[in-house]
């Protein structure tokens, strides 16, 4: 997610352990089929064999997503990885997903936790190598929900090894919005009584929000996949958008301010994550949140190796450990999302982790669209047309919001 997932400063709230708190969650799940057809990456092969560490592995990460104990010293799984392997850990915090693309064009980095909107864009530039999930043990307890998606492989050939899931929810106040919607129909109803206090995700990969809006309520259209779009199902997803402007009072991409519009109802009602939610609630703001009847789109980051990265055992170990069941257990409750190691379940502090994120809900997962990044080749499989790539949707997204 290029400015997609701005969890900026997420790692610095310790109450991400609060997330356990509330109500129902996110996850996700993707009905297209594995691989990118029409899309031929650069050639290049995987690590053959795992040697001796290097010494050192240089990340590139979400904030949250490498904790040292320096923002919580109960929370650290960097330490006890440097000691088990004596790969130590250099760590980039990246806020969004262009600045992560950047940095991993530079070569300076061994690997990243590429979201759904960069990974493609890696994967085509030759940044990021296919991964031999062979040495990462761990990856064999991975959800099979998670493996050979259209974000984090190409035609079958894995890409990286999966981090976590979380999906994009709508959130109400109870107190102010009734009946509790159902729909994503109340944030772009032109004649919302909310009006001018419906928030949305800021974010080219939004427009895929209106895209699954669009894929219930208007068949005719032909909406298979939100992030495979043509001509007219883009422009369509991008008028619903401009009239949705009308009604937004405010677009975020800080979790920490959407949470004090909600407790001071300059929001009222919009796109969320759970563990904004949770956060919220526990600031005592009345809200709760849903997946609409229409689904949802989501997320699910990968941990990516650069093509020539210069500490490639370390980077393999470091993918390895991250994925386990212990570590993928801590940055799942850290963070606020569902691990992707099922055996994380039995790792996690709070015993209903699992249970608030629907980390084993696969009906559920089989509603949310994970975040993909759109490339020409429409990766729903058709070969007649061409869809519109990320930079279109980048330059569309500055006309939305005027």
């Amino acid at each position: 997610m290029p400015s997609a997932i701005l969890r900026n400063s997420l790692a610095a709230a310790a109450v991400l352990t609060l997330v356990a708190a509330c109500g129902s969650t996110e996850p996700s799940t993707e009905a297209t089929a594995p691989g990118q057809g029409g899309f031929t990456p650069p050639k290049m092969e995987a690590l053959k064999t795992l040697g001796p560490g290097e010494g050192q592995v240089n990340l590139v990460a979400w904030a949250g997503y490498a904790e040292d104990g320096s923002n919580d010293p109960k929370v650290d799984w960097v330490h006890p990885f440097e000691k088990a392997t004596g790969c130590k850990v250099n760590t980039k915090t990246a806020g969004t997903s262009d600045e992560m693309v950047n940095l991993m064009k530079t070569g300076e980095y061994d690997v990243v936790s590429a979201s759904g909107d960069a990974s493609l864009r890696l994967i085509a530039a030759g940044t990021v190598a296919p991964v031999n999930t062979a040495l990462t043990p761990n990856y064999a307890d991975v959800f099979p929900g998670l493996k050979n998606k259209p974000w984090n492989s190409v035609n079958g050939v894995a890409y990286g090894v999966p981090h976590g899931r979380g999906a994009n929810l709508l959130m109400w106040r109870t107190d102010q919005v009734k009946p509790a919607p159902t729909s994503w129909g109340v944030v772009f109803d032109p004649a919302s009584p909310y009006k001018g206090k419906v928030t949305a995700y800021d974010s080219p990969i939004y427009i895929a929000d209106a895209a699954v809006y669009l894929m219930a309520t208007k068949p005719e259209l032909g909406i298979k996949n939100p992030y495979a779009l043509d001509d007219k199902q883009f422009q369509a997803s991008v008028d619903l958008l401009k009239q949705q402007r009308q009604i937004i009072g405010e677009y975020w991409s800080d979790y920490t301010k959407e949470v004090q519009a909600f407790k001071s109802g300059d929001s009222v009602v919009g796109t969320t994550w759970q563990v904004i939610a949770n956060l919220a609630k526990t600031d005592k703001a009345p809200v709760d949140v849903t997946l609409p009847q229409e689904g949802a789109t989501g997320w699910s980051d990968t941990w990516m190796v650069a093509a020539k990265a210069k500490h490639p055992n370390c980077a393999y170990k470091w993918l390895d450990w991250i994925v386990s069941p212990k570590a993928n257990a801590q940055v799942a409750e850290w963070f606020g999302e569902a691990p992707s190691n099922a055996k994380a379940c039995a790792e996690t502090t709070d015993p209903k982790h699992c249970d608030v994120f629907h980390a084993t809900d696969e009906a559920y997962f089989s509603k949310v669209w994970y975040w993909t990044t759109p490339i020409a080749q429409c990766i729903d499989g058709r070969t007649d047309v061409k869809c519109k790539d990320y930079a279109e949707w980048t330059r569309a997204w500055t006309e939305i919001k005027g």
